[in-house]
């Protein structure tokens, strides 16, 4: 795992459609949209916010959490909404000495259902792969998640197994979580 390609300088990634960049203070109004939508968070651990400021002071924490290596928040882009935030995906607990990584993602409503997320996953799982190194990319998804299933299915993820009440997610208790992996062996590139 070559770390230092995701946290040196912050990684710009892209494809005909979309731009996966930092997220900052500009983009409040866009992020407040997402993170204040109780649908968006339905079959996700993460608490609604509905308080701007606190949404706002998120910000900055996704750039900590960079700094310290931790995770890596991209903003998802729309490239024909110049500059529009449509969704956030992530890229973390990285596991130098497995060579692995766990990813999520999360769109405001208004873009679901038109292959945006597909895109997403694409173009970070060949950062990842390609440029990071990374031997083993998964995500964890509640069982009655069939969109973001179907996302991962698409991008060349298999479904490993189901964990039985294996987590507590904010928000939701104890839930059971679907895990879905994609190995470098695996990975068919485009």
């Amino acid at each position: 795992m070559n770390i230092e390609k995701v946290f040196a300088d912050f990684p710009l990634l892209s494809s005909e459609n979309i731009v996966l960049k930092k997220i900052e203070g500009a983009h409040l109004p866009e992020v407040f949209a997402i993170y204040d939508n109780e649908k968006v968070f339905e079959y996700c651990g993460i608490i609604p916010k509905h308080n701007i400021q606190t949404v706002g002071k998120m910000i900055g924490h996704f750039d900590r959490d960079f700094q310290k290596k931790n995770r890596v928040k991209w903003g998802i882009f729309q490239k024909s909404h110049s500059d529009k935030l449509v969704g956030i995906i992530e890229a973390m607990d990285f596991n130098q000495k497995v060579n692995m990584v766990t990813i999520g993602y999360f769109f405001a409503e208004d873009y679901w259902g038109n292959g945006l997320a597909t895109d997403a996953v694409n173009i970070l799982v060949k950062f990842l792969i390609e440029e990071v190194n990374i031997n083993r990319i998964q995500a964890e998804v509640m069982p009655l998640n069939e969109a973001s299933k179907k996302v991962l299915l698409k991008n060349g993820f298999f479904k490993e197994g189901l964990l039985r009440q294996a987590t507590l997610w904010s928000g939701k208790g104890v839930v059971d979580l679907e895990i879905y992996g994609l190995l470098k062996e695996e990975y068919k590139g485009n």
